[in-house]
């Protein structure tokens, strides 16, 4: 029969037996703890790649989308500036970044324009991105200098029409959102003009307001200054909707072509390399930074629409973008300078 020390020693040794059982239980419960908290993304600051020159509407965006998705990723995100080559340049470095922390500013130029006007890119825009979310909208205006005789669409293209080859419209340079802008709207009603092509949208500015050029499609924020003294004339919106800012400007489609939008567009695209599970993470959060209440009112300041939506939205949005647009460089002929 076994003693009252016999008995102490039983417990004393069962108990170690538990508390070590439980140890290990403890620990192996934490190991996946451990293995998640290595694999969190992001790991460290995001380089948000814009290739363009600091400025502009991309600029606002890009900066307004790397502030709010500072505050819900916990790790900066950062906006950097890659100009060169219509962005080809860019997007060539991006489409190679393996480091998971390397996303790009897709653009109507890099998106559906480049693949179009170029004999051969750096790049595949659907093999070597993957689509994020659709960010925003800038609406194109269609602006004449105050001596061409038209207060609107319908009155523009019956005076071209009535006058071929007589009037000219300027652009920043072949391919560029302004030159597409033009030619969509000639092939859509139907008229002529003289296409000029500057080396960048402020010397077309200069012509445009001093009447060297009758005509051009320049981004609502770089056109509302001009439009409001009176510098220069708007007869249409390029958006789906009349814009707040110019309220009694109708749009392109109101005024005889159901349908038409032209928009300079901005979203975000990461390299094909992302895993799903981080490119997931990051869509959720753009899509609520972009819809967030202080960066609607930095893109309203610029006239620029935010979007949102989830990847499979965006890439189908390109998709269509790259359909129309690979009709109209088509039938323009349009090539890069």
């Amino acid at each position: 029969m076994p003693t009252h020390n016999d008995l102490s020693t039983l417990l004393h040794l069962s108990r170690r037996h538990l508390l070590g059982a439980g140890g290990a239980l403890a620990m192996g419960g934490l190991l996946p703890t451990l293995a998640s908290a290595q694999a969190a993304w992001p790991s460290k600051s995001i380089r948000f790649v814009v290739p363009f020159a600091p400025g502009g509407s991309s600029e606002i965006v890009a900066r307004s989308t790397a502030a709010e998705l500072t505050k819900t990723l916990g790790q900066s995100v950062f906006v950097d500036n890659k100009p060169g080559a219509a962005g080809n340049i860019a997007m060539q470095e991006v489409a190679r970044a393996d480091d998971q922390h390397t996303l790009i500013l897709g653009h109507i130029g890099t998106l559906a324009v480049n693949p179009y006007i170029f004999d051969k890119l750096p790049y595949d825009a659907n093999k070597d991105f993957k689509p994020v979310s659709l960010l925003a909208k800038v609406p194109s205006l269609y602006v004449v200098h105050p001596d061409v005789p038209a207060k609107n669409l319908k009155e523009f293209i019956a005076y071209a029409k009535k006058n071929p080859a007589k009037l000219s419209y300027g652009s920043a340079g072949n391919g560029s959102a302004g030159h597409l802008a033009f030619e969509y709207l000639k092939m859509t009603a139907e008229i002529f003009m003289l296409h000029v092509p500057y080396r960048g949208t402020g010397p077309m500015m200069t012509d445009l307001l001093s009447g060297r050029l009758d005509a051009a499609s320049v981004g609502a924020a770089a056109m509302l200054p001009f439009i409001k003294s009176g510098k220069v004339r708007c007869i249409a919106t390029g958006s789906t909707q009349r814009l707040p800012q110019l309220p009694d400007v109708p749009t392109v489609a109101e005024q005889g072509f159901p349908g038409f939008e032209m928009t300079q567009w901005y979203g975000m695209l990461a390299p094909a390399s992302l895993s799903q599970e981080h490119l997931d993470k990051l869509a959720t959060e753009t899509a609520k930074a972009v819809k967030a209440p202080e960066s609607i009112k930095r893109l309203s300041g610029d006239a620029a629409e935010a979007i949102g939506g989830s990847p499979a939205q965006f890439a189908q949005f390109i998709a269509t973008e790259q359909a129309r647009w690979q009709k109209v460089i088509k039938r323009a002929q349009v090539k890069p300078d």
